[in-house]
């Protein structure tokens, strides 16, 4: 029986809207991060007597020996995100990417943790030509970050023992709305130049991208702390539900936003890109093993982008560093 979780980043995008189903689902959270982009983002629930917010860097040893204490599930969210953030100083994100995750399983492995899920990426896949990305392909991965991910999978696989069940999720790009908003991500962007700048510039346009809304991909962390240990022990699934043309997003946020917002005249520019990259990532397997089924789109993480907006939770979108992780990164001066 799992009770008491600990989730490393749950302050981030996809932990400030994780965190609040945990905590209504009955599960008494621990919250590692390291909170550079606000304090406040999980304030709706800080009073909760089943969350404590612990603010401090995973690459603490002595921390993770403490507070792992008595855990029965991790939920690894946090680290360097995306290409860019992780290129601004590359040997910062392998201490914090794959230096510090090597710790971390060890330590939860150590002090009898019972379930580990490890939030991957599909990026570890590379350029694929096979028109559906299986969990079955070999990883190409094209950048540091993705080598990573790709290693750190790796290495949780070999830690896999009786009494410590492991499972790895790659998730597609995750849109829509969330406390700790990323405007960095492709739907996001989109969302946010359509609304504030009348103007949707698309790079290319028949590049394939998957997408996952934030409540679905949510939904599945939770679910993960359900699922039986022999139908996630050890898996590897691909979350990835929304496989579109950069094209047919461009055109899904400029209906949605025309229709949620009274926007009028939102152009749509094409422009050509160096970076091609097409992939089609199928969850055919997370369907068929676990009855995990999306249930939300592209268009309804952009209506509640908008409706976010409608409601002024979205100030200077434009210019506040805290919707951009690189920008961030540049200024909180990590070592």
């Amino acid at each position: 029986m799992i009770k008491n979780v600990l989730v490393t980043g749950g302050a981030g995008y996809v932990g400030s809207v994780l965190i609040p189903k945990l905590l209504a689902n009955g599960y008494k959270v621990k919250v590692v991060d390291l909170y550079i982009y606000g304090d406040n983002v999980l304030d709706s629930v800080k009073d909760n007597p089943n969350l404590k917010q612990i603010k401090g860097d995973i690459r603490d040893a002595s921390l993770l020996e403490k507070e792992l204490q008595g855990i029965d599930a991790v939920i690894h969210l946090a680290c360097i995100s995306n290409d860019p953030s992780y290129e601004l100083d590359p040997g910062l994100g392998k201490s914090i990417n794959y230096d510090a995750f090597v710790k971390l399983v060890e330590i939860a492995k150590r002090l009898k943790v019972k379930r580990f899920i490890y939030a991957s990426s599909s990026s570890v896949y590379g350029i694929k030509k096979d028109d559906n990305v299986t969990e079955d392909l070999p990883l190409e991965p094209l950048t540091d970050y993705s080598k990573y991910k790709a290693l750190c999978e790796e290495y949780l696989q070999e830690q896999r023992s009786p009494g410590f069940v492991i499972l790895t999720l790659r998730p597609a790009t995750v849109c829509g709305y969330s406390p700790r908003l990323r405007l960095d991500l492709s739907v996001n962007i989109l969302t946010n130049h359509a609304v504030n700048k009348g103007k949707i510039t698309v790079f290319g346009g028949e590049q394939k991208r998957p997408n996952i809304h934030i409540e679905d991909m949510t939904d599945l962390y939770v679910k993960t702390l359900e699922y039986p240990d022999e139908k996630i022990d050890g898996k590897v699934f691909n979350a990835g539900y929304d496989n579109m043309k950069m094209k047919d997003i461009a055109l899904t946020v400029h209906r949605v936003v025309t229709e949620d917002l009274g926007k009028e005249k939102i152009e749509i520019v094409t422009t050509p890109t160096d970076d091609n990259r097409s992939y089609h990532v199928s969850s055919e397997k997370i369907k068929q093993e676990l009855g995990f089924v999306a249930k939300r789109n592209v268009g309804q993480a952009v209506a509640d982008l908008c409706a976010a907006f409608k409601a002024g939770k979205i100030p200077n979108s434009l210019s506040d560093k805290r919707y951009f992780n690189i920008k961030t990164m540049q200024t909180v001066g990590l070592k």
